[in-house]
């Protein structure tokens, strides 16, 4: 076995860590999923971070002398340089080092990234075979993330903030509005958004079949697709309000940057493509300036879950191919 063979990737998301060992042909050989408990700290979910790399190289055999580096994505705004994560609200984290915490468990490289960013980067590379100019990632599950390609590069921004979309506010129209009825696109719009407003609706005595395909009654986004797939009228409306929301965002968002194309992830996506995408584009013509809307491309990623992992190939060419 070589020298530095292979890369870790993990993606920390807010309510799993998902960990991947990927080797010089660029493919996955191997992944170790677990649950994300935000509850106990900062400190215990790198150790967790650190125990799902330990089963990768425990199931695979390797050691750190066969590992490049570890790439990880985390849902927040993370300096890539110095690695502090300023703020990951789905963690309840801020102002920690968290490159610097992990870096003690290792003597090999530890890379950082928003998730988002990290996923775009994959789906650059490995979709679009870096050959995409203009591009909007936007990940749509417990939050809402956003990613930028802006002429073929990530763009971070003045202090990392770029593409954090989910915290813009709007209102359930998807207009940009400021003042006491103003709510981020994420608390509007996201999955989390789409099960607190069926809750509400169900306990007011809406009639649901929602609960039937519910795992100990949490909604995740296959129990919206297939409750979507039933007919189930309160869900169906539900999620094509938030697809308005979701359509009019981008749409704004393509008039001021002029994008060329437009792709969707995360769990709801994911899960549903074949009934959001039509009904996100529906939304989005409606706002979009005809110039910059005519020619943009709105798809869902085909990489899932894997884009992140794929994504941290990309980050290590970044940082470590001189």
């Amino acid at each position: 076995m070589k020298n530095s063979e292979y890369i870790i990737t993990v993606d920390l998301g807010g309510t799993k860590i998902l960990s991947a060992l990927l080797n010089s042909e660029n493919e996955i050989v191997g992944k170790v999923k677990q649950p994300t408990d935000s509850s106990k700290g900062a400190d215990f979910i790198v150790e967790c971070i650190v125990e799902s790399i330990s089963k990768l190289f425990d199931n695979h055999k390797v050691t750190e002398k066969n590992i490049k580096a570890i790439a990880m994505g985390v849902p927040g705004t993370v300096n890539p340089i110095s690695g502090l994560l300023s703020n990951a609200p789905n963690l309840g984290i801020k102002d920690f080092n968290i490159k610097e915490a992990l870096q003690k468990s290792y003597n090999i490289p530890v890379l950082l990234e928003n998730d988002v960013n990290l996923a775009a980067l994959g789906i650059k590379k490995y979709e679009f075979e870096d050959k995409v100019n203009n591009m909007l990632v936007v990940f749509i599950g417990t939050g809402i993330g956003g990613a930028l390609i802006f002429d073929g590069k990530i763009y971070r921004g003045t202090n990392f903030f770029a593409g954090e979309i989910g915290h813009m506010k709007v209102n359930r129209k998807g207009e940009f509005i400021k003042g006491k009825n103003a709510k981020s696109f994420e608390m509007i719009a996201s999955r989390t958004a789409i099960v607190e407003s069926i809750n509400k609706k169900l306990k007011k005595g809406s009639v649901s079949n929602i609960l039937e395909f519910a795992k100990d009654d949490k909604i995740k986004s296959s129990a919206l697709a297939n409750a979507v797939e039933s007919g189930d009228k309160l869900v169906l409306k539900e999620i094509k309000k938030a697809c308005k929301v979701i359509g009019s965002v981008l749409g704004s968002i393509t008039t001021l940057l002029n994008i060329d194309t437009i792709v969707l992830g995360g769990g709801v996506v994911e899960a549903m493509d074949d009934f959001i995408l039509p009904e996100v584009q529906k939304s989005f013509m409606k706002i979009v300036l005809a110039e910059p809307g005519k020619d943009v491309k709105i798809i869902a990623t085909n990489l899932g879950d894997d884009a992140p992992l794929y994504g941290g190939i990309a980050l290590v060419e970044e940082f470590l191919t001189s």
